[in-house]
């Protein structure tokens, strides 16, 4: 019988394009503008920057505005031209830019009676298809407007305050990330929601959310290093963890036409996970009162410890299988990319020896982006990834498929 051959990832290797680094403060959040060879930056000095590629090959504004307030997130809708900004003020302030760029005007600011948050707002989200302006911020609160009269249309308290936001127009499901490291998905109607359900894999803080509208997955990244990818369009509750960052991760990004998750931390870090791949879902860790493997006692198990006259060993948990096991029955380490961990980990001895060298085969490619990220953007019509780091630069790199 043939062994069934598991595709390889697609070499994949960020070429930097261009730096932009005429900024005084950090970029807090920025755009690539598609089909246009531009990019809009919103930096810590509150101003809006839009910058076009030159004959040159170099970036030069084309329009800088002041705005009243700091600025922490921005949604641009290319089609409609439309950028609406997520002020530290707890505001949202909308604008129109030309058709060439040249000109930025203000066209509404979300304020008043039931338009503002109480305090930062954390992700703004303009969606074409329902006129909808979703938002929200550290009051906990998730809004969403409508986008040609303004009114806002309903509010839903989060159990924490938001870092991640997606939605998917389809089935008019909002995935809400909050500081907790749960994710929330509630189903929005035109003046009011319903909650579907909640769901916790994370350690740590929700810091990004993706979503792939095809394959009905949701991505979430963490604080935790992690990334778990939810299996939504599945129905049976499958979660699987990509473990590939040693720092906070800051944004992902899901390129459905090579089947590819993008990801970026704040050490620097770009990972490429090829996600065409049958991945496994990581085992649940049993619990024991003694290891599974050779029966020695842990050392809370005081009764086999008296009994057996025994010192009670360490307890740990094979990334395997699962289970329960001390020191000396999981000695080994081993990578096992198909479920997840790129990087080496704690495997019970039968495990070890059960893994083959292409079960180690790596389903990622790692790449420096040598500055600190803290914001990442990837255009699909381009191919084209931008990240914003604490050096005060903007970075451009290609990420189109290259043979290796």
């Amino acid at each position: 019988m043939a062994a069934e051959i598991q595709p390889q990832p697609q070499a994949r290797k960020p070429c930097l394009l261009s730096k932009i680094e005429a900024f005084q403060e950090v970029v807090s959040t920025a755009v690539i503008i598609p089909k246009e060879d531009g990019v809009i930056s919103v930096s810590e000095d509150r101003a809006i920057r839009v910058w076009l590629k030159r004959d040159s090959g170099q970036y030069w504004p084309s329009v800088y505005h002041t705005l009243p307030s700091s600025c922490s997130c921005m949604s641009f809708n290319p089609e409609t031209r439309r950028l609406s900004l997520g002020m530290d003020t707890g505001s949202i302030c909308e604008f129109i830019l030309s058709e060439d760029y040249n000109t930025i005007t203000p066209a509404r600011t979300y304020q008043g009676e039931g338009g503002t948050h109480q305090g930062r707002v954390t992700v703004v989200l303009f969606v074409l298809e329902m006129e909808w302006l979703l938002s929200t911020g550290q009051d906990k609160n998730f809004t969403w407007h409508c986008s040609e009269s303004g009114q806002q249309l309903g509010t839903y308290r989060t159990a924490a305050w938001v870092s991640g936001l997606q939605f998917d127009v389809e089935t008019r499901h909002a995935f809400v990330g909050d500081q907790s490291g749960q994710v929330t998905i509630l189903k929005l109607e035109q003046e009011s929601c319903s909650l579907v359900t909640t769901f916790k894999g994370h350690t740590g803080n929700v810091t990004a959310l993706s979503w792939d509208p095809v394959q009905r997955v949701l991505f979430s990244g963490s604080s935790d290093h992690s990334i778990i990818m939810w299996d939504i369009g599945g129905r049976k509750g499958t979660a699987i963890e990509l473990q590939g960052h040693n720092d906070k991760v800051q944004g992902l990004c899901y390129a459905s036409h090579t089947r590819q998750l993008i990801s970026c931390s704040s050490d620097g870090g770009i990972v490429i996970w090829n996600m065409d791949v049958t991945r496994q879902e990581t085992p649940e860790w049993l619990d024991s009162d003694s290891c599974q493997k050779c029966e020695q006692p842990f050392f809370w198990n005081f009764k086999q410890m008296w009994d057996s006259k025994k010192i009670g060993l360490r307890q740990h948990h094979c990334r395997k299988c699962g289970q329960a096991v001390c020191g000396k029955c999981s000695s080994k380490r081993s990578s096992i990319p198909l479920m997840g961990f790129e990087f080496e980990v704690r495997v019970c001895d039968s495990c070890h020896e059960s893994i083959t060298d292409e079960d180690r085969a790596p389903t990622a490619t790692f790449h420096d982006s040598k500055h600190s990220i803290v914001y990442m953007h990837y255009e699909p019509t381009t191919g084209n990834l931008l990240t914003s780091g604490t050096d005060k630069v903007i970075k451009l790199w290609d990420m189109t498929p290259v043979v290796s």
